[in-house]
């Protein structure tokens, strides 16, 4: 399907990767990995022809259609969530508009038995033949069901895509990729925006689809549940490997193992060699030997065992001052917008040095009381910060306040003050901008490096209290597990917003649940949550959710025979419309092809276009009043 050979591509100077080869296959299920700045997005790019490489190759079967979802993408204004799900059919809309054009025509024309109005019938029934051959009766019932598997609800979708969130607009964008007949996908960080229940709906879409697909994550469990196959970029080399990311991790570490021991056993021999070598050198009648043993050394080709890249950044946050025993204290919050309503009537209580996770569904209002917290939303209620509390934060979507026309130490410098400009330079060597990196801009770098920037630039700021708001988002593994490291050793006080459990575990010792519009406390780690919870993790709690909820209606619908007879009914009313639906398209159908066989004979039937046309408005009305009931029976 896709065959990439001796691919190189270099930036100033430098290789990013070096004469790389694989190739792609239907129902390979790739997982990219490696760390910020390794290429794995510029590799995506290059198989998609928005980028050039310097030499190699990148064959591919004729017709091979490849999806891409970019980190960056870019709406037109006024659409709404569905009207921009829809662009994900161009062909189809191309035939309604065509389909459109007909049916004015025939309405309009009255030259029934002329050779024009001949030529619209035969138009109109090509056109609906390749309408229906790509799914044009279907597109609309699969773009719903896409949508609502990533976390839309039904009345989201005639809202304008410019009152969502960029998440929630990356979320559209891929239900968009999703819904192309795409031969190869390739995804890069499709994770980042999605809770747990979208996640694992993604996970289960992916695992059955037929194409090659990409996947740069750095969320263990998603590459673990998805992929068959690791590619990962180290050092301008690609290891290749047809096992999902840990045992690909665990194959890696044994195959390392095994050159350090050949090595090692070729080093001995290399040694008695060269001793022997010494040996015979001095006596003439060994002379020879000795020679014979230098050609033996110099064909042997040595064992080299490969490298790792183990740079990594150095982050610590430091204290400014002691702030007082309460950090911020809530009574009665809450927080709406517009009609809906995320908190109502929180109280809580953050104490000085204390580690607390806000865990729980997107749109449940954790990222919400984070921003209240920092001063950037505001609320109903109270909320009181203590005696010389300083908050550092970071936002989920932190890399978007950096200006991408500055440069990496342009940004720091303009955040700096006169005490710790001159430390500008250390702080960001710290964090892997060393050397001539400094210099590149904004809008070049990685998601992963954008986010390493930001978490730099907090530390030009006096902070006693961290708020962040998943702060993992784009970070490669290592880089993750030094973040955790810097907060677990964090003095002051710590809130901390994610989903993810191996980050969340050890770095905290309370947990809030936020749920319908409340919180619950819970009293000990991330752990000691999910024993309380009785889960695994967070999907299991998610699954768990979903089971209590279809309990919960099953059993509703058994109490209320009021519901249930309702139900009944509406079932029926449906299957008899359904009926008749499918009784009158049968019938226009026959009537297409009666007037393809025989146009002259069929038109001089009595009344035959007021009857034609008398079907067709039936068949209208009947397709409204099945989407009226069948509403109806959504929202019992």
């Amino acid at each position: 399907m896709l065959n990439i050979h001796n691919l190189s591509v270099s930036f100033g100077g430098e290789y990013l990767f070096e004469e790389i080869s694989f190739r792609l296959n239907g129902g390979d299920r790739a997982g990219l990995i490696g760390k910020n700045g390794a290429g794995k997005s510029t590799l995506l790019k290059l198989l998609t022809k928005d980028m050039a490489y310097d030499t190699g190759t990148i064959a591919m079967e004729k017709d091979v259609k490849i999806g891409f979802l970019r980190q960056d993408i870019d709406f037109e204004q006024g659409r709404t969530v569905l009207e921009e799900a829809y662009q994900a059919f161009v062909e189809i809309k191309a035939l309604e508009l065509q389909l459109d054009e007909i049916n004015q025509q025939l309405v309009e024309r009255t030259d029934y038995e002329s050779d024009g109005y001949s030529q619209i019938i035969i138009d109109l029934n090509d056109v609906t033949q390749h309408y229906e051959i790509l799914g044009g009766y279907n597109y609309q019932g699969e773009t719903e069901k896409i949508l609502q598997g990533l976390g839309f609800k039904r009345e989201d979708f005639d809202k304008k895509t410019d009152t969502f969130s960029g998440g929630w607009r990356m979320r559209i964008e891929l239900a968009k990729l999703l819904l192309q007949s795409n031969d190869v996908l390739l995804l890069d960080e499709p994770t980042n925006h999605l809770d747990i229940e979208s996640i694992i709906w993604l996970e289960n879409f992916l695992k059955g689809y037929p194409g090659a697909v990409v996947i740069v994550s750095h969320d263990k469990m998603f590459l673990d549940n998805v992929t068959n196959r690791t590619i990962e970029i180290s050092l301008g080399r690609i290891y290749d490997y047809n096992k999902p990311y840990s045992e690909y991790l665990v194959l890696r570490d044994e195959m390392k193992q095994q050159q350090l021991n050949a090595q090692k056993n070729q080093e001995k021999e290399i040694q008695q060699a060269e001793r022997l070598i010494e040996k015979f050198r001095a006596k003439s009648t060994k002379a020879s030997m000795a020679q014979s043993l230098i050609k033996k050394l110099d064909k042997i080709e040595r064992i080299e065992v490969d490298e790792d890249d183990n740079s990594v950044m150095n982050v610590r946050f430091p204290i400014s001052i002691t702030p007082g025993k309460v950090v911020t204290e809530i009574e009665e919050l809450s927080k709406s917008y517009g009609e809906k309503h995320v908190l109502q009537n929180i109280n809580l209580l953050i104490e000085r040095d204390s580690k607390t996770a806000f865990v729980g569904q997107n749109g449940q209002g954790k990222s919400t009381l984070a921003k209240i917290m920092v001063g950037e939303l505001e609320y109903e209620g109270h909320l009181k910060l203590g005696h010389n509390v300083q908050i550092g934060y970071f936002a989920q979507n932190q890399a978007e306040y950096l200006d991408g026309s500055k440069t990496v130490l342009d940004t720091m410098i303009d955040a700096a003050n006169e005490k710790n400009r001159s430390k500008v330079r250390d702080i960001l060597g710290s964090f892997l901008f060393r050397g001539d990196e400094v210099e590149k801009y904004v809008k070049v770098l990685s998601g992963g490096e954008r986010n390493r920037l930001a978490l730099a630039k907090m530390l030009l700021q006096p902070l006693n209290v961290l708020v962040m708001d998943e702060p993992t988002n784009h970070l490669d593994i290592k880089s993750k597990n030094v973040l955790k490291t810097a907060l677990k050793n964090f003095e002051g006080t710590l809130i901390l917003v994610s989903h993810d459990r191996d980050f969340l575990q050890g770095l905290t010792n309370k947990v809030y649940e936020f749920k319908d519009r409340k919180i619950r406390e819970y009293l000990g780690d991330i752990d000691y949550y999910l024993n309380e919870r009785k889960a695994q993790d967070f999907r299991a709690i998610e699954k768990k959710q979903k089971t209590v909820v279809k309990k919960e209606k099953v059993k509703t619908g058994q109490n209320d025979f009021q519901d249930q007879k309702k139900l009944k009914s509406l079932k029926n009313k449906i299957s008899s419309n359904e009926s008749r639906i499918a009784e009158l398209e049968k019938e226009i159908a026959e009537i297409d092809h009666d007037l393809l066989l025989n146009y002259d004979a069929t038109i001089a039937k009595p009344n035959f276009f007021e009857g034609y046309q008398k079907k067709k408005d039936n068949l209208e009305e009947l397709m409204k009043r099945w989407e009226q009931l069948t509403t109806e029976l959504e929202k019992i």
